[in-house]
């Protein structure tokens, strides 16, 4: 309860900040709910005991091989880079950027990587350019430096802890 709290205050301080600097709206969007009793279980081992499926074994390993490969799968996607710098107080300006991120947008999954002699910052996990867009617009309130980036990585985890999207609304 004390989380919930703590993180609508964050919020409502966020709106307020952001509506006092331009005209834009912040738009909560319900993220898709998943049911957590039934996360990596087989669907024909909850079924009730009067339903018999007939079904060959070649179909079941046939899946079970689709799964194995899909959870190694990358694909190409978007991130947004909030810092990239190689300067002697790159790797303090980049964890400074990942709490500061953190503490905004306590949902949205960040990425912290050095490749000589750069430390970056990268947030999200994009399917397309436009999300990316749409969440960027929000992101340069805090990072005016941001800017969006094509990456590979493994599809995202469903995420059952955060109920709510972060998403933002121009307005005119």
């Amino acid at each position: 309860m004390k989380r919930i709290l703590s993180i609508l205050a964050i919020m409502f301080a966020g709106l307020a900040t952001m509506h006092a600097q331009q005209k834009d709206s912040v738009v909560y969007r319900a993220n898709p709910m998943v049911d957590s009793t039934l996360v990596g279980q087989n669907i024909f081992s909850s079924l009730s005991k009067n339903v018999t499926v007939n079904q060959s074994s070649g179909i079941r390993s046939a899946m079970d091989a689709r799964k194995a490969r899909n959870r190694s799968r990358m694909f190409n996607g978007y991130r947004i880079r909030i810092y990239f710098d190689n300067s002697q107080n790159a790797r303090w300006g980049s964890e400074s950027a990942v709490s500061t991120f953190k503490s905004i947008y306590p949902g949205m999954s960040v990425y912290r990587t050095f490749q000589s002699p750069y430390f970056k910052v990268t947030v999200g996990d994009f399917r397309t350019r436009a999300d990316a867009q749409a969440v960027l617009l929000t992101i340069k309130t805090y990072f005016p430096t941001a800017f969006i980036v094509k990456e590979k990585f493994k599809y995202p985890a469903l995420d059952n802890t955060a109920s709510y999207k972060v998403d933002s609304l121009k307005t005119k």
